[in-house]
């Protein structure tokens, strides 16, 4: 590893003064290439990176106070979403993608998380397996986050380093945890934040690991080890991370419903990389056009499925990318306005001394040597389900809730008439007169953002 020029004591020092050089991650290359490497290392003290996306595989674990008399809960229902009570006597676990018993909602575990940040008052049902010391058979009650004693956001995997992009070849519409895929090629769905990505930032795990502080959900977490399917060998690291749900802001915890897949949670992730040397300095100053993606058909019904073709991260961002000579639309699963608003805002943080780095105790592992479940291919079975595209006469128009949209883009790629678009800010926009109100987007948005109407 390279020798460092600075330790995190050092640049922990000058944050408490008031003096550390912080900037976001998209701004290091010019830095870079207007200083070079080893002048911007002895400049730059810290780059805050941003990730705001779909992240399944995200959870929170409550604790109840005892009731009177006391009671063992095993059936939890919170608004109708079941929660794991097996935990212990009083503890519970909401997982994301649970979907709630009540069938005709799209609302799920996430949706329940976001609700419970947010302060909203939440039904509460718990039945009881009576024991001598837990006698308690059944209670209900309404309850707010103030009402539990602990509430843990605690996410198995989250900030895959990168993700690779979906499209599909076949002759029907897919429906999967990328979103929509248009039949033949007409569309491709990616993911992640590109140069502010965290891990992309630090792809060696020099600075970050077990212990280390970091933006999450719009308070502070920690990460406490690598993520669940941590694949470092090809560059798809992944993170564990944890923190007080009391503290988070409901901005950066969305719930969200994927047709045909189920709910997701949109959680808001910034990591500070502080630059200790040179190296790092280069890492950090990685532009888009240097992010290389997969795009994956997943209309083959295999768990390895084939690689179309490889671009880059600026490629995607323009919108368009070509499949077989064919110009076919690309759109986000992230909202790179919300990313580049979680690093702005954990640089504001750092500059006026209201978060300071940590050394990790124990670094990410860089080797890891991945194993693949095998399973009997043969009986994979892919839904069928087509979308029925009709253009409307109607005097209403498609509305945009300012309140739900979180300008993820899950929208733009499946218009069939380009009607949607990023401004210069990644800020949904409605062409009206382009609009059909087919209400396809309508169906496809994640958050409910969007709807026919006056």
């Amino acid at each position: 590893m390279e020798k460092n020029i600075k330790t995190i004591e050092e640049i922990n020092e000058k944050i408490k003064r008031g003096k550390a050089v912080v900037v976001t991650a998209d701004m290091m290359s010019e830095i870079v290439e207007e200083l070079g490497a080893k002048e911007a290392a002895k400049k730059i003290d810290v780059v805050t990176t941003g990730t705001f996306g779909a992240m399944c595989s995200s959870g929170a674990i409550l604790n109840f106070g005892h009731t009177d008399p006391p009671m063992k809960m095993t059936e939890v229902y919170l608004n109708n979403v079941p929660a794991y009570g097996y935990l212990a006597a009083v503890d519970v676990f909401i997982g994301a993608a649970q979907p709630s018993t009540t069938k005709s909602i799209q609302y799920g575990g996430a949706h329940l998380i976001e609700d419970l940040v947010a302060g909203k008052k939440i039904n509460f049902l718990a039945y009881g397996s009576p024991t001598d010391c837990y006698p308690g058979k059944q209670i209900q009650s309404v309850i707010t986050i103030d009402d539990v004693n602990q509430a843990i956001l605690i996410n198995p995997r989250n900030a895959y380093q990168r993700y690779n992009a979906a499209t599909n070849s076949s002759k029907r519409t897919l429906y999967t945890y990328m979103g929509m895929l248009i039949p033949n090629f007409g569309n491709v769905k990616y993911s992640t934040s590109g140069s502010l990505s965290p891990l992309i930032n630090d792809p060696d795990y020099e600075t970050i690991g077990i212990g280390t502080r970091i933006f999450l959900g719009g308070g502070i977490g920690y990460i406490i080890g690598e993520g669940t399917q941590h694949n470092p060998g090809t560059q798809f690291g992944t993170l564990m991370v944890k923190g007080d749900l009391k503290q988070m802001n409901s901005k950066y915890l969305k719930g969200a419903t994927f047709k045909g897949y189920g709910t997701s949670l949109f959680v808001g992730i910034g990591i500070p990389i502080p630059i200790l040397n040179e190296g790092l300095a280069k890492k950090t100053a990685i532009k888009n056009e240097n992010i290389m993606v997969n795009i994956i058909d997943y209309s083959i019904p295999k768990l390895d499925r084939p690689v179309v073709k490889q671009v880059s991260y600026k490629e995607l961002l323009s919108g368009f990318v070509e499949i077989n000579g064919k110009k076919v639309k690309a759109s986000p699963n992230t909202s790179l306005r919300i990313s580049k608003e979680i690093a702005n805002e954990l640089k504001s943080w750092i500059e006026n001394g209201k978060f300071l780095l940590t050394e990790p105790i124990e670094r990410l592992p860089i080797e890891r040597k991945f194993k693949q479940f095998k399973v009997n291919k043969e009986k994979l079975l892919l839904r069928e389900e087509n979308i029925q595209i009709q253009n409307k006469t109607l005097k209403n128009k498609i509305n945009k809730d300012e309140n739900l949209c979180i300008d993820c883009g899950a929208c733009i790629s499946v218009c069939p008439v380009d009607a949607l678009y990023f401004d210069e800010t990644y800020t949904l926009q409605i062409d009206y007169n382009l609009c059909t109100k087919c209400e396809i987007c309508t169906k496809i948005c994640v958050r409910g953002a969007l709807a026919l109407g006056d």
